[in-house]
């Protein structure tokens, strides 16, 4: 298990690639991220944090091209307006992964307000980014706190400091027909 200071980092993007996972600082919370095109990654977040198998994940991305869907010009002009933030938006899709909708017919995805995140995600393409907690937990606000929780079971942890508002991301839907519902 490695030890970084910052996602700049090319072994990070490197480990995810292999199919790695490991815990970082979101622009929210602490998450446990893997790159949403590897099932096996995925599937080992979900064990590991013993998530009920019909949620899906939200997924980070670093440019609206790496979404699995093409957008209507209503979502366009919605994301425009919540993007780059702690706004997860989720949108209809068919071509997304399976192991991605988990049964549901959308995705949510977020583009992180922060620089660094989104070049690590560049990197590496889309990332799944479930809160750094076992399911009925409270998400670690700290590394400290998701090496507790996880100890050795992840590849790598950044250590980015405390969060200091441990609010989720908004979450809102987009349906096919531009309706936007706030659901937190």
């Amino acid at each position: 298990m490695k030890q970084f200071s910052s996602v700049n980092d090319p072994e990070i993007a490197r480990i995810l690639t292999a199919g790695g996972i490991g815990v970082l600082r979101t622009d929210t919370l602490y998450g446990v991220v893997a790159r949403a095109d590897d099932e096996a990654a995925v599937r080992r977040v979900y064990e590991l944090k013993g998530r009920d198998d019909n949620k899906s994940p939200i997924v980070l991305i670093g440019s609206l091209n790496q979404m699995y869907d093409d957008l209507s010009a209503t979502h366009r002009l919605y994301l425009a307006t919540a993007w780059p933030g702690p706004v997860s938006v989720i949108i209809p899709s068919v071509n997304s992964p399976t192991w991605i909708r988990r049964g549901n017919d959308s995705v949510a995805y977020r583009m992180p307000a922060t620089d660094e995140l989104c070049a690590l995600v560049n990197a590496t393409g889309p990332l799944i980014a479930p809160s750094a907690n076992p399911q009925g937990m409270q998400p670690a606000l700290n590394a400290d706190e998701a090496r507790y929780y996880f100890g050795s079971k992840v590849d790598f942890y950044v250590n980015s400091g405390t969060v200091d508002n441990p609010a989720a991301s908004q979450l809102v839907r987009i349906d096919d027909d531009g309706k936007v519902t706030r659901l937190r």
